[in-house]
């Protein structure tokens, strides 16, 4: 009797046969799978089969609110063939998951902004708080993918919280926006993004698709303390960026002057430049160098540079002696010369203008979209409320070669990203 159960202990759950049908990109790799109290937490099914059918084995957690309300602690046992964590016991099972090389990735999918704040703050009261936290401290790469209704998406406290988990290298996986929800990504985008980071190289999902991103400002010495620049904050090509990632694309971005907390990721190659001379050579060397099939130019260069420039020699105006004259000439456009170096880029360019009527903006951000022999162009109006330079949102018109014109409302610029890259992958019939 005794013999016969052991067997049975030993023997392999039927449910396990299909890890690695699909590939062997997670092959030898442990996922903990986190659940928490979503009404998405569905969904976690089809993520813990997919995950398993590349490979991967998959250790199911969930809070006991998630358990009475949600899913079964059967149905997630049946799903991966391991035992659901949904209390923690003296088995010690939050150190057995997730201490110094326990796993090998932390998934919380979905995850609600409650467990967000929780994480945020060093919270530990049900069995996904607890492992989070351990796996923080055992450096264990953990991936969050958030869901909840957009107004909390929006909350910007739960935006804090979020900004501050990326700036500590917690990969957010962004939700999409529709029907009033912030609704958790799909289980497919999950997997590619989980086989891009930690899966097998042989088998790793390369992409094919290479993006380089121009963001923030440039600057112009006047002397060797004092520079012309402007206002731009660089949120919008941060965001277009993450994006990018989010589709699994190589990207570059080339980050000009600005104060912004760019994560330090490891799929992105991060350029930081400080004049439009210097931008220039980076977005000319990275195109030479390699394809990129996408460019985002979103960067707001500076329009004019000094005369007599200081920058390579060291020295500071005397203000003491009266009144000075600056001499200003026109930096060169460095989105008119970006077909130059390849024609076969799709460029997106970007056109600002301020308190100008919607039908001047178009016709100017045409204009310029024919001037730069782009393929899309981003326009908006500084001027306007939410839409000044360094807000999280903005309003724009989107507009192609052919002059269809596409208006996206006061919105975060994290969603006026996610519609511009969802423009341009259709366009280009990738992603």
């Amino acid at each position: 009797m005794n013999t016969s159960n052991e067997n049975s202990q030993n023997e392999k759950h039927v449910s396990k046969e299909i890890i690695g049908l699909e590939s062997n990109a997670l092959t030898g790799k442990k996922i903990v799978l986190c659940i928490t109290a979503s009404v998405a937490a569905y969904k976690a099914i089809d993520l813990s089969r997919l995950l398993m059918r590349n490979g991967a084995e998959v250790y199911p957690v969930m809070s006991k609110s998630t358990e009475s309300k949600l899913l079964t602690k059967e149905i997630l046992d049946w799903a991966t063939g391991n035992k659901t964590v949904t209390e923690l016991t003296s088995g010690l099972e939050h150190i057995a998951l997730a201490n110094y090389g326990k796993s090998d990735l932390i998934l919380v999918y979905p995850c609600t902004a409650n467990t967000l704040g929780k994480f945020v703050n060093g919270i530990e009261d049900n069995p996904v708080t607890t492992v989070l936290s351990v796996a923080f401290g055992s450096r264990i790469p953990i991936v969050i993918a958030p869901a909840m209704h957009e107004a909390m998406y929006e909350n910007i406290i739960i935006a804090e919280n979020i900004q501050k988990l990326k700036s500590l290298g917690v990969s957010i996986l962004e939700p999409s926006i529709s029907e009033d929800k912030a609704k958790v990504i799909s289980a497919d985008s999950v997997v590619q993004f989980v086989i891009n980071k930690i899966g097998n190289s042989k088998e790793r999902m390369k992409s094919r698709v290479n993006v380089l991103v121009t963001a923030g400002s440039t600057v112009e010495y006047i002397d060797s303390v004092r520079i012309l620049t402007n206002l731009s904050s660089g949120k919008m090509g941060l965001n277009i960026a993450q994006q990018c990632l989010d589709k699994g694309f190589n990207v570059t971005l080339v980050y000009g002057h600005g104060t912004l907390n760019i994560p330090n990721d490891p799929r992105m190659n991060i350029i930081r430049v400080k004049t439009t001379e210097e931008m220039f050579k980076a977005v000319r060397e990275r195109i030479m160098r390699g394809k990129q099939h996408v460019v985002f130019h979103a960067a707001a260069v500076a329009d004019f540079s000094i005369s007599h420039s200081s920058k390579n020699r060291s020295y500071k105006m005397d203000t003491r002696n009266g009144t000075k004259t600056l001499k200003l000439v026109p930096t060169p456009k460095i989105v008119d010369r970006l077909k130059e170096f390849d024609k076969k880029i799709f460029l997106v360019a970007f056109k600002a203008e301020y308190d100008i009527s919607d039908e001047l903006l178009i016709k100017k951000a045409f204009d310029k979209l024919r001037e730069c022999n782009g393929d899309l162009i981003v326009a908006n109006d500084v001027s306007r409320r939410g839409c000044n330079f360094g807000s999280d949102t903005n309003e724009v018109y989107i507009i192609d070669k052919e002059k269809n014109v596409t208006h996206v409302p006061l919105k975060s610029k994290r969603e006026i990203a996610r519609n511009l890259v969802k423009i341009v992958c259709k366009k280009l019939n990738i992603g």
